[in-house]
């Protein structure tokens, strides 16, 4: 898969706990957090338009930062 990286405007637990709620509730994903700099990375089949409108029902301002290629 691809990994994709978004910045998800992320201050606390409680933001960080919604983008994995709404991740899991997707479903297909395999993600990591990363809290102090306001960033997701995703690992999933699914489409950026997908995981973009996703992580947008956090209420956080979100953006697609582009792809990561797998270490």
């Amino acid at each position: 898969f691809q990994k994709h990286e978004f910045f998800v405007d992320m201050t606390c637990e409680g933001c960080s706990n919604a983008v994995t709620r709404v991740l899991h509730k997707l479903g297909g994903v395999q993600f990591d957090i990363d809290l102090p700099n306001k960033k997701v990375f995703i690992d999933s089949e699914h489409n950026v338009d997908t995981l973009l409108e996703t992580l947008k029902k956090t209420g956080k301002t979100t953006s697609y930062l582009g792809e990561k290629s797998a270490q």
